[in-house]
């Protein structure tokens, strides 16, 4: 062989590595020398017809690809390259395998009616993901790093925010945001044991049980049918003398009506808490949701609009609260480092908090009780070309939404349709329907039979949060009655309406309610 590793080659205008294993088969991975110096360049496909494709190339190294590389990174026309440069490429490489990876392994199949099973909700994504997980995993920076920081500062920008706090999930994020409002750093405005919190008991647990575990006393409100949100003119009637905060999810995507909530906690000096996670890309009067209150929360699991796996993330665009969050979620410390960073402050060790020595480890300084709920950087890294997919995901909701609303008119005697709220343009999380009294059918009927041709059901969550076994003998307030919220729960189901979901799939959806519904009709 006439090529060592690490022998740089001409190819016309550009230059080719050559590298050697141990079998001595020649490998080759196109790279660029600068032109002019000192500037980046790029070979093009042309620049290297001349190699010898009959070489043993590795599986993955495509020599049609394009690899960018800076001016330092290769030392000479015919010398070594740089650590920087030998990184790149073998990052390069990784990724195109990741990407035949998917391909292969992991690429959708074919829709087949009857026989694959639609979910309610489901993880759409492609190679960029898998590239993206293998070049963290690559840093091996396992907790939170640099694609966390890219997420964060992404995510609160597309949302208009001021500041995003990546947590392990979306019922951290919910725990972080109640617990952040009983921190001493808000002085009277603080939230204390016995304090109340208007909520609603149709939803999902975890919206609620952070305002039991600070020992702060929920307050339920009923819920529209239809919308499936908070009834506001029950909103005011609910505030009591020790209400101090609203925490409230916006249903299935749906946003609540923001113009009554925010007008209730401004009159009252209460703290709002959106509850985002289902609603990711919802917009209320053209503003994104989980911008209107005071925080917001925003889940990242599988079944949600875009997904780490595990992960959530608190949206705030006070620095206070920023402040409280943060440390909250990173142990209680009362440093703001990042992990891997000492003494941003400048007073690592002139300070004296609370009845510690002069000069106690800022690092080593606690003004919460708080917790450790980090995301990891793996997560983060999926998550960024998740929110890349967003615009996308949030239309083909959208269409889902407006295809099932459209072949479901007919069947408008038999269900309560739902609706979005007025000035709301939902990024819609699933297709809620309700059966309406005197109905020919009960919802078990209709859900065994979606159920047994694989079409996956969904209930509205806890259904009556009241009525759970696990809410038994805990102290809380009901306003009013909580009528809706039973029908709800004795009635109403959800479908799904995901980007996994195409046009074949709803089609087979229409056709199978059609055929129920003729079914019961016809008395069979």
């Amino acid at each position: 062989m006439p090529y060592q590793a690490g022998d740089i080659i001409k190819i016309k205008d550009g230059f080719a590595l050559v590298a050697v294993r141990e079998s001595e088969t020649c490998h080759i991975w196109p790279v660029t020398t600068p032109a002019p110096r000192g500037a980046d360049c790029v070979l093009e496909a042309a620049d290297i017809a001349a190699v010898d494709q009959s070489l043993d190339l590795p599986l993955g190294v495509d020599l049609n690809c394009r690899f960018k590389v800076g001016a330092g990174e290769i030392q000479g026309a015919a010398g070594a390259i740089t650590a920087s440069c030998l990184e790149k490429l073998w990052r390069g490489d990784f990724a195109r395998r990741a990407g035949q990876y998917y391909s292969l392994f992991h690429r959708p199949a074919p829709f087949k009616p009857g026989q694959t099973w639609i979910s309610c909700s489901g993880k759409v994504y492609d190679e960029q993901e898998m590239v993206n997980l293998i070049d963290a995993a690559l840093d091996f920076w396992l907790t939170a790093g640099r694609y966390a920081s890219s997420l964060e500062q992404k995510l609160a920008g597309y949302l208009g925010a001021r500041y995003c706090l990546l947590t392990n999930s979306g019922s951290s994020a919910n725990l972080l945001a109640v617990s952040a409002l009983t921190s001493p750093k808000l002085g009277e405005r603080r939230l204390k044991p016995g304090d109340e919190v208007i909520t609603v008991a149709a939803g999902f647990p975890t919206t609620v049980t952070p305002i039991v575990q600070n020992r702060l006393v929920p307050v339920f409100v009923d819920v529209d049918l239809e919308t499936y949100n908070v009834n506001a003119g029950q909103l005011e009637a609910a505030v009591g003398a020790r209400t101090r905060a609203i925490f409230l999810a916006h249903t299935l995507g749906n946003p609540f009506n923001l113009d009554a909530v925010t007008e209730i906690a401004r009159k009252y000096n209460l703290w709002l808490i959106e509850d985002n996670c289902d609603a990711l890309g919802s917009k209320y009067r053209g503003k994104y949701t989980g911008t209107f209150g005071d925080l917001a929360t925003v889940s990242f699991y599988p079944a949600h609009h875009i997904t780490t796996g595990e992960g959530g993330a608190v949206i705030t665009s006070d620095p206070l609260l920023k402040r409280i969050v943060e440390s909250l979620r990173d142990w209680g410390r009362d440093c703001w480092c990042p992990p891997g960073h000492d003494n941003t402050c400048k007073r690592r060790f002139q300070q004296q908090l609370g009845d510690l020595p002069r000069g106690y480890d800022h690092k080593y300084t606690y003004s919460h009780l708080g917790y450790n709920l980090k995301l990891t950087d793996l997560q983060a890294a999926v998550g960024l070309a998740q929110l890349a997919k967003l615009p996308g995901f949030i239309q083909a909701r959208g269409r889902n939404f407006q295809l099932l609303s459209e072949g479901l008119q007919k069947h408008s005697d038999r269900f309560i349709l739902p609706r979005a709220t007025k000035h709301a343009d939902p990024s819609w999380f699933g297709f809620l329907l309700t059966l309406r009294p005197g109905a020919p059918f009960t919802r078990q009927q209709l859900i065994n039979y979606l159920e047994e041709r694989r079409i996956r059901t969904r209930l509205l969550f806890a259904g009556n949060m009241t009525r759970q076994p696990a809410f038994r003998g805990v102290e809380h307030r009901v306003a009013g009655d909580l009528k809706n919220t039973d029908i709800i729960m004795n009635n109403a189901f959800w479908i799904g309406l995901y980007p996994g979901l195409g046009e074949r799939e709803i089609e087979y959806i229409l056709d199978t309610l059609d055929n129920f519904i003729k079914g019961v009709e016809a008395g069979d």
